[in-house]
């Protein structure tokens, strides 16, 4: 169970980062990992990223359109929706609330 809450709150961290990203420039599935991974998230697996990429999609955060790619075969391009950018926007202030009472709850314990 606690692996699976982990999970989880990974997965929302996840989501909320890679609509920040593609908010910024479209981008595809490697590209999005390799701005993670400048970040400092590189042990995000491909088979993490994909089937979430595939899951926003479905709930309409995200639009995926091939495009020519002059490295090599065409690439699925990711795009945010305004549903998509009304979730980064929720996704920044809960961030904020959390990030605040973390930041408090460590102050207090270092005291």
């Amino acid at each position: 169970m606690k692996q699976n809450m982990s999970s989880q709150m990974l997965k929302g961290i996840l989501q909320g980062m890679m609509l920040i990203i593609l908010s910024r420039k479209p981008d595809y599935g490697y590209g999005i990992s390799k701005q993670m991974n400048d970040y400092g998230l590189e042990g995000i697996p491909k088979g993490t990223i994909y089937p979430l990429l595939a899951a926003m999609e479905r709930r309409g955060l995200i639009i995926g359109k091939m495009q020519p790619s002059q490295e090599g075969p065409d690439r699925k391009y990711y795009y945010v929706t305004p549903a998509g950018e009304v979730e980064k926007q929720a996704f920044l202030l809960e961030w904020d609330i959390l990030a605040n009472v973390v930041n408090r709850m460590i102050e207090g314990e270092r005291k």
